[in-house]
């Protein structure tokens, strides 16, 4: 494989070759590292300090980094960050090397956007066993979101703070459009998506505390009304990395006259859904299986949604749907 000292410019890696950029300033270490991950089968790209770190991201994105933490210049965590901040280059997993007891390091690396460390004297085994995970897991975990794209989905990655740490390209031209009228519209999207990841929000798709069938709290749908009447939907699906949550974005078409006349009831978006498809005579059985939820979670909404339309059984409550949807229909 090819391996590209700080004075050359990197070739083109090979079809499918993992590559994998190794900072640091000192040569030996520099050399082993470079030796060991090419007889791995990986391309190698080696840079002295963070300016020549950059410079191999701007010709070639890496599969992922071997960082020194401590170096003359920028140091291994301001540039972390700055990678971190570069949404391109958001998603490769950079890996610290500190010194053994270096706590504060180890810390500052987790925090600046590092996904694990190995410490010095390096353990060759180690590092590859380490840098292997993390590289197949990011590759695969891109090429997860990325697909989710052609679904007509969009995704977004938060850190830990709830800031956009990375973003599809869908997502990226939803929000854009969504938040065009802000001063910084990457912080206030942030601040509208890290609402998906709490409870008891605007647009929840279900009752705070609600459960689905393995008992963990149902996941909460944000919902933003876009300027053509279109609903930018978006659901936090839990976590994607160290400190990360990822959250699923969505368009919804604009809500008829009789979808809004039923939310005027006080139902929630999923007590609507529920009510339309009882009001074409399915079963809890049925509509959960439409739903995605268990029988349990759908008899959990009916309770609420006779408490909220004063009625107690089933035919009454799609009676009522019936006759709301009629009266909202042109």
């Amino acid at each position: 494989m090819t391996t590209a000292d700080s004075s050359s410019h990197p070739s083109p890696p090979p079809h499918n070759a993992h590559v994998i950029l190794v900072v640091d300033d000192a040569l030996d270490s520099l050399r082993m590292l470079c030796d060991a991950l090419a007889a791995e089968g990986y391309v190698v790209l080696a840079a002295r300090d963070a300016d020549e770190a950059l410079q191999r991201f701007a010709l070639t994105v890496p599969d992922g980094v071997l960082l020194d933490a401590v170096m003359p210049g920028m140091d291994g965590f301001t540039l972390c960050r700055t990678l971190k901040a570069t949404p391109a280059w958001a998603h490769v997993p950079v890996v610290f090397m500190t010194g053994l007891s270096d706590t504060d390091q180890i810390i500052r690396g987790f925090a600046s956007g590092g996904v694990d460390y190995v410490v010095k004297p390096l353990r060759i085994p180690e590092v590859l066993v380490r840098l292997a995970t993390h590289v197949r897991n990011a590759r695969a975990t891109r090429q997860a979101q990325e697909a989710v794209d052609v679904a007509g989905l969009g995704v977004v990655v938060l850190d830990g703070q709830g800031r956009v740490a990375w973003r599809s390209p869908q997502a990226s031209r939803w929000l854009e459009e969504a938040f065009a009228d802000q001063p910084f519209p990457l912080e206030a999207a942030g601040d509208w998506l890290a609402g998906a990841r709490q409870p008891d929000q605007h647009g929840k798709a279900d009752q705070p505390g609600q459960a689905d069938q393995e008992g963990q709290p149902a996941p909460q749908d944000l919902a933003l009304v876009l300027a053509d009447g279109r609903q930018l939907l978006a659901r936090h699906m839990g976590a994607s990395g160290l400190g990360e949550s990822m959250v699923l974005l969505s368009h919804e078409a604009p809500q008829t006259p009789a979808a809004r006349r039923l939310q005027q009831v006080a139902l929630t978006p999923r007590e609507t859904e529920v009510l339309s498809w009882l009001s074409k005579g399915k079963t809890n059985r049925d509509i959960a299986d439409i739903l995605g939820m268990s029988p349990r979670t759908v008899n959990k909404h009916l309770e609420h949604i006779f408490e909220k339309l004063g009625v107690e059984t089933r035919t009454a409550a799609a009676a009522v749907a019936g006759q709301l949807l009629q009266a909202g229909s042109p």
